[in-house]
């Protein structure tokens, strides 16, 4: 009985890790499309979100299932309340690179990004990415050195649009009020991405030391 509990435990970590990757390449095109203003591209992330929402639905059922038959208590209880935390925030993220996706179709055939802060979004694009990649390496092999280490990458998409920030809110700003506002939500969608990756890495560590790491934002 408990094996066949731990093998449906472990079978939904799987599903973890195959979201994590789906997601990894949603922000990694999504941004292509945004960048290169693509609507090939953006209509195929958005097309292929589904694929996130139905991994989550059946993670997140599973889960339910195992708390509801198998009284799951101490570490067993914490993996699986972990795990709905996790498919969640995985979730969001295919959301965030959805959106980014959506802002370059609506924006087709013009580029949502002027020139001058194209390069910020290469960059975002290029961490968001890296930090997808490392939740999924931390999910498939509770790897929680690399998860303590994606907080250092996350600083680095924070720095990012800090900048880019700065940069918009300059009266030098010769884009207009819309722009304007296209490009700090697009800012946005790359740092709740970047945090929801680190989440992830947090509900690893807890689930292997026991212990939540300090949050600070």
């Amino acid at each position: 009985m408990r094996e066949a509990y731990h093998e449906q435990l472990g079978s939904i970590g799987t599903q973890l890790g195959d979201m994590c990757g789906l997601v990894s390449t949603a922000i990694e095109e999504a941004t292509k499309a945004l960048l290169q203003a693509d609507l090939g591209i953006a209509e195929q992330v958005i097309g292929d979100d589904v694929k996130v929402d139905e991994i989550r639905s059946a993670a997140e059922e599973q889960s339910f299932n195992l708390l509801a038959l198998q009284a799951p208590v101490a570490g067993d209880l914490r993996t699986v309340v972990s795990v709905i935390h996790i498919a969640d925030d995985l979730e969001r993220m295919g959301d965030l690179a959805l959106h980014v996706a959506k802002a370059a179709r609506r924006r087709h055939p013009q580029p949502v990004l002027p020139a001058e802060v194209a390069g910020y979004f290469e960059e975002m694009g290029r961490v968001a990415v890296l930090l997808a990649g490392q939740a999924e390496k931390v999910l498939r092999e509770q790897d929680i050195e690399l998860a303590a280490q994606m907080e250092s990458t996350d600083d680095q998409m924070d720095d990012l649009h800090k900048h880019l920030f700065t940069l918009l809110m300059s009266p030098e700003w010769p884009h207009g009020v819309a722009t304007a506002v296209d490009v700090t939500l697009l800012g946005r969608f790359y740092e709740r991405f970047a945090d929801h990756a680190v989440a992830v890495a947090r509900r690893v560590i807890y689930v292997v030391t026991g212990s939540m790491p300090n949050i600070e934002d």
